[in-house]
């Protein structure tokens, strides 16, 4: 027994060290590897905006040594290479990464080279004249890192199997010893382990036994019904003939029982046929579901049947309130739908105006204006996918970097932005009120004040005005935004922080906008644990009011 102890444990041992050593080289070399990818996505964007910017006056400027930077021709010539001469290199048309970025805008691949051990990430995207730049970088494969460290981890697998000798030695012979010690002829007087002794005060000690045993059950029986009786789903047990063998609080709620229901059958208490005809079902194939609509609520039914040797017992009921989950799916087909349409629309438009260019069906003097209207469009659709990634980003909660933030200079910040759009609506924007300082995410609390003061510009009238009021009270910061524009109906007021909902879809089109700021808004100010008040009379302008938590 004492060589079986000895194996078990020093076994276990040797199999524990390779295992964490195999474990944390493989989670180090994936945290890394995700490091380097993050980056040289990152530098990917740098250059793309650096290239459509400047061209190649940017790349030859540019003093890139960590990573290969090449611009590509739409037909696969190399135009640019920071590490090679592009007139030895041969075309990469047919370059996995390229050919993705070509047909789809952006592209990734990694290479492995077997002889040098290495491994190189190639990211590629493209631009906007049709060409593609491509960035990479080479790593190490785990099996290179492995060998690298493969002097340590051997050492400490040496250190590992001497000192799990010792201690299994020890932990052996500790175990054993009292066992090899015992006197059988008096086994009450061994003073050995507690384990064994049940078993040589078992007849003494029976009765006591079966009681605490019934106790134990009687326990587990009463935190049951506790259990039960706080859920929030309903819960029904039947016995074979659909009578009611316990009901709690949630399910007596749900269909309208009480206490006294208890002994009496199920489908007295519950007359919808759908149920009776979803329990048959239960009873017969094992198991059955349906939806209950109750008092405005949706709830899913599912039952089991419940046997024991063959023979059917019953049946449990379980009721889930599925409420919340059906409208956050219809929400959520609402906005793949309104998503689908709202791409849809300037995609149209500008597949349109570019097939009458492609086919010469436009006048030279008319040229620009498609030109134009195809950049409005494409604009148009860049904003609206922003938009719907920032609002992604705030569904998802994601944790992003907070500091001290001057709203008023935010609020003068917008102010310089949208100086133009508003003189050319006509429209004085003026800021005032207290210098505020809060912690949060400065691009959100940006993205705030510019949707609501932009909003206050493009719903404005000829000669009005945008204030942005800045004030403190008590536990509070708060920032005004109020224009003298068409105003917000009374019944539309609750739907406007809705996504893709305009007050005015007849000027949608002529405003340029998404439909989504709004509900940015809402998201960005949830996030900071803030509250948007709105106060609107149609025809004498809105006014917004957001209210910040003071901290501490």
């Amino acid at each position: 027994m004492t060589k079986k102890i000895f194996k078990s444990v020093l076994l276990i041992a040797v199999i524990m060290v390779l295992f964490c050593c195999t474990f944390i080289l493989g989670i180090l070399y994936r945290h890394f590897t995700n490091i380097e990818e993050q980056q040289l996505e990152s530098q990917l964007g740098f250059v793309v905006t650096g290239v459509q910017n400047q061209g190649e006056d940017y790349l030859k400027n540019l003093e890139e040594k960590k990573y290969r930077i090449t611009w590509i021709e739409a037909d696969g010539t190399v135009k640019f290479d920071n590490k090679s001469d592009v007139s030895k290199m041969e075309n990469h048309a047919d370059r996995e990464e390229v050919k993705d970025a070509l047909k789809f805008g952006r592209g990734e691949c990694s290479r492995y080279s077997v002889t040098l051990m290495q491994k190189t990430l190639y990211y590629a995207k493209k631009i906007s004249d049709g060409s593609v730049v491509r960035i990479s970088v080479s790593q190490d494969t785990v099996f290179k890192l492995l060998f690298s460290m493969m002097s340590p981890i051997v050492i400490t697998i040496v250190l590992a199997i001497i000192l799990s000798s010792i201690l299994a030695k020890g932990v052996s012979k500790k175990v054993v010893e009292p066992l090899n010690n015992l006197d059988l002829d008096e086994p009450l007087k061994n003073d050995a382990y507690g384990e064994i002794s049940p078993l040589l005060r078992h007849i003494e000690h029976q009765h006591r036994q079966i009681d605490e045993q019934l106790e134990e059950l009687q326990k587990k029986k009463d935190e049951f019904q506790a259990t039960i009786e706080n859920m929030d789903e309903g819960l029904i047990l039947l016995d074979a003939k659909n009578n009611i063998i316990s009901i709690n609080p949630a399910a007596q709620k749900i269909f309208g029982a009480t206490d006294e229901c208890v002994g009496k059958d199920f489908l007295m208490i519950e007359r919808n046929l759908s149920v009776g005809k979803t329990i048959k079902e239960a009873m017969e194939k094992g198991k059955s579901e349906m939806v209950l609509k109750r008092y405005g609520l949706e709830y899913r039914l599912g039952i089991s049947k419940i046997e024991s040797a063959g023979k059917t017992l019953g049946a449990v009921l379980l009721a889930v309130d599925e409420t919340e989950k059906s409208n956050a799916e219809r929400t959520r087909r609402e906005f793949s739908a309104n998503v689908s349409h709202e791409l849809k629309t300037p995609l149209q438009s500008i597949i349109g105006s570019a097939e009458l260019m492609e086919n010469n069906l436009v006048k030279e003097e008319d040229m620009p204006r498609f030109v134009g209207h195809i950049r409005k469009e494409a604009e148009r659709l860049v904003k609206l996918v922003e938009d719907i990634i920032r609002l992604s980003w705030l569904d998802e909660n994601r944790d992003m970097e907070m500091e001290l933030v001057d709203l008023k200079d935010i609020a003068e910040e917008t102010k310089e932005v949208l100086e133009n759009a508003a003189k050319e609506k006509n429209v004085t924007i003026n800021v005032s009120g207290d210098d505020i300082k809060l912690r949060g995410v400065r691009s959100l609390l940006y993205e705030i004040v510019y949707n609501l003061c932009e909003n206050g510009i493009k719903y404005n009238k000829d000669g009005g005005r945008v204030d942005m009021t800045l004030s403190k009270e008590a536990e509070k910061n708060i920032i005004v935004i109020e224009d003298t524009g068409i105003g917000i109906k009374e019944e539309q007021q609750s739907r406007i922080f809705e996504r893709f909902y305009r007050v005015d879809k007849s000027r949608s089109k002529e405003t340029g906008g998404t439909g989504l700021g709004l509900s940015i808004v809402k998201h960005a100010a949830m996030y900071h644990n803030a509250e948007v008040v709105l106060e609107s009379k149609e025809g004498q302008g809105s006014k917004f009011t957001v209210i910040f938590p003071r901290e501490e």
